[in-house]
């Protein structure tokens, strides 16, 4: 489901779930591995990827949060929502470089997971990232609202979370969503020579984490009064 590997500083999270869709059970994988990348010292960088060539990860599991089986390998559906948004403050705030590697769809949480990275880098010819909560009919919820408008640019945002508009790799990158396209052959290596260019700033973990609490947690610098990191983490105080 999750795999962790290392190649000297950069850490490589492979999502080898198929369409890698988010239930409780994959929440929980990604966060172990997490565990596994902060438990390092030293300078380091991490790298999220897909083993699937058409989606990095395709969002909710839909089958799972509709089935009535009691025992789904999904998981709890109860906790999920707080399970989830709490990686995503944990991403988001990651103590070290973290690069997504976007080589497919990545749409609804998929596309959220992407954006808690620092860097993103899509593949230029295929796929798209998209927010289609909108066309599913359900309202995004405020913290994930929060999340996109950190993220994208004003206009972005608004294509993005009312319109649902689908990304492709080359829009992604004029409008600022993504940092650089490659080819799907070319975007692992991509991934991995930015992340190494980065590692050097994971040296110091309490610095890095910090700052992206300035940027996003509680009182955040750029937004008040809290940010999307601490809102992800309390999603039971905006409703």
């Amino acid at each position: 489901m999750i795999d962790l590997t290392r190649e000297g500083e950069v850490f490589v999270l492979t999502m080898n779930a198929g369409e890698n869709r988010w239930n409780t059970t994959f929440t929980r994988a990604f966060a172990e591995a997490l565990d596994e990348v902060e438990a390092s010292e030293g300078p380091a960088a991490l790298v999220t990827r897909s083993s699937s060539e058409k989606f990095y990860s395709n969002g909710l599991d839909l089958d799972w949060r509709m089935s009535k089986e009691a025992d789904h390998p999904g998981g709890d559906r109860d906790v999920f929502a707080d399970e989830f948004m709490k990686l995503m403050a944990r991403l988001i705030t990651l103590g070290l470089p973290s690069v997504a590697a976007i080589n497919g769809h990545a749409f609804g949480a998929g596309f959220m997971c992407a954006l808690c990275h620092d860097v993103r880098i899509m593949r230029e010819d295929r796929g798209f990232a998209c927010a289609n909560e909108i066309e599913l009919g359900m309202v995004i919820p405020k913290p994930e609202l929060a999340l996109f408008r950190h993220k994208l640019p004003m206009n972005v945002f608004f294509e993005t979370v009312q319109l649902a508009r689908r990304w492709t790799g080359p829009d992604a990158l004029n409008a600022g969503i993504v940092q650089q396209t490659a080819s799907l052959d070319a975007l692992h290596d991509a991934a991995m020579a930015r992340a190494a260019e980065l590692a050097r700033l994971g040296a110091n973990r309490k610095a890095y984490k910090g700052m992206k609490e300035s940027i996003y947690g509680e009182h955040a610098a750029i937004n008040e009064p809290h940010g999307a990191a601490h809102m992800l983490r309390h999603l039971d105080q905006y409703h």
